[in-house]
């Protein structure tokens, strides 16, 4: 690890007595589904599940994160191309998410203000109203998007393009602009990543050809669900920004100062000030950012953003102080810009 990690538990059907011995054990929260995942071992909660967890939570002002969609009975048109990205779009519309943060807002109106609640990549902007009205009311509801929900339109999806395929979806340039609003209002607390990378094969991606349960190449209903971004958020973010209004002062609070105080760790992190973590990153916000496979510092390198050309380009990452990423430094001590030695630290 190069930088420092916290870790969080997830809820699932029937583990509400061990979410506090979690908590004490150092998990920053709880992440539950409101529908079926797609993996195996992280089954969705009902409600009666949720009041189970929530109530022990309650116990130590437990924070829970919901991936909020909940079945409305869409399904796939078979008729349908599923190689086509409106195949797979139609398939998953915004009154999913509008049905599950309505029991979200419910259960955290509940529960408040002992439990938390934080919707996670939030894509359908239908849902705006209720979540103004939420944190109008005072109840403790925080909001996340993702990089992608502003930095891409489902108009401009190609066919077969799979790296595009997301849960919630990417939606049209009409929801972009009102997700933009939202974050530059206020409404919308912290931007993020929500990596998700897997293996080409599993992407059914025609780079790499691959099969799964009798699906084709680029068939966006049944391969993976999740984009691959970490590491070029800033520069993504930063480039469309400036054109819709975001400031500097607008970054470090979406991406440095509410994601800590989301994890509860805002006394160490996501500051510049006096006894907190010397954190930072060294970047030059005009340089060019041409993102080329040799920029993803990730695994498997399968992102919708590769061959995009961004501003703002990171030079250095410095952690508690000590340089963990330069770009220019070639010697022992580092290998490809990283520092040899991992000085990342778990958070407990």
């Amino acid at each position: 690890m190069w930088v420092d990690v916290g870790t969080w538990g997830g809820v699932v059907p029937g583990n509400a007595s061990d979410l506090v011995p979690m908590l004490e054990a150092g998990a920053r929260g709880f992440k539950c589904f409101l529908c079926d995942s797609g993996v195996d071992e992280f089954p969705p909660v009902n409600e009666e599940q949720l009041r189970l967890a929530m109530t022990e939570l309650k116990k130590k002002n437990g924070k829970l994160l919901f991936h909020a969609e909940m079945d409305t009975g869409a399904s796939v048109n078979e008729e349908q191309d599923p190689t086509h990205y409106t195949t797979f779009l139609e398939s998953r519309p915004p009154n999913m998410e509008v049905k599950a943060i309505d029991l979200v807002i419910k259960m955290c109106r509940e529960f408040a203000p002992h439990v938390p609640c934080h919707i996670v990549h939030l894509s359908a902007a239908d849902a705006l109203p209720a979540i103004r009205a939420a944190k109008a009311e005072g109840l403790p509801l925080t909001v996340e998007t993702c990089f992608h929900y502003l930095t891409i339109n489902s108009e401009d999806v190609p066919t077969r393009s799979t790296e595009y395929k997301c849960c919630p979806p990417i939606r049209d340039a009409a929801n972009r602009d009102q997700l933009w609003a939202a974050v530059l209002d206020g409404s919308i607390d912290m931007v993020v990543s929500d990596h998700s990378p897997c293996t080409p094969d599993l992407k059914l991606h025609p780079c790499c050809g691959g099969s799964l349960n009798g699906a084709v190449e680029g068939d966006f209903v049944k391969a993976w669900g999740g984009i691959a971004s970490v590491g070029i958020g800033l520069p993504l973010l930063w480039s469309e920004g400036q054109n819709r209004g975001l400031t500097l002062q607008d970054i470090v609070r979406l991406i440095c100062e509410s994601t800590a105080e989301h994890a509860g760790i805002k006394a160490r992190k996501g500051q510049v000030k006096v006894g907190s973590d010397a954190d930072f990153v060294v970047w030059a916000p005009e340089e060019e950012n041409h993102i080329t496979v040799d920029k993803l510092h990730f695994r498997n390198k399968l992102t919708p953003y590769q061959e995009r050309r961004c501003k703002g380009l990171v030079h250095q990452t410095v952690v508690r102080g000590s340089v963990v990423y330069d770009i220019a430094q070639t010697g022992d001590q580092y290998e490809n810009g990283f520092s040899k030695l991992p000085l990342g630290q778990w958070i407990e």
